[in-house]
């Protein structure tokens, strides 16, 4: 059942991660383009301004969530313990989901 499941879940991440990457990089590809014919002005200050604000907060509440993290962690590490067979099975058929 693990590795069913695994194998699922690993395919349907390889197929949404490609589906995903390639409207990113189209949605980049055309902005790039809109931007060099002149469609778009981009203020580069701003841009910067808004990127160091966003890194401020990322940072502030990464520092928050430290805690929840390592107790999420152990509660995970705890399950796959106890559930050795299930979590191998699970880790294995995800990766052949990646690899198919």
């Amino acid at each position: 059942m693990g590795g069913v499941t695994g194998w699922c879940a690993g395919f349907l991440f390889q197929k949404v991660g490609k589906l995903a990457a390639t409207a990113v990089g189209g949605g980049f590809l055309l902005l790039q383009i809109a931007s060099h014919g002149g469609y778009i002005q981009v203020d580069w200050k701003r841009v910067e301004k808004d990127v160091n604000n966003a890194k401020k907060k990322i940072k502030k509440q990464a520092n928050k969530s430290v805690p929840e993290i390592n107790n999420l962690i152990e509660e995970s590490s705890d399950f796959v313990k106890k559930n050795i067979v299930l979590s191998g099975g699970f880790a294995g058929g995800f990766l052949l989901g990646l690899a198919s």
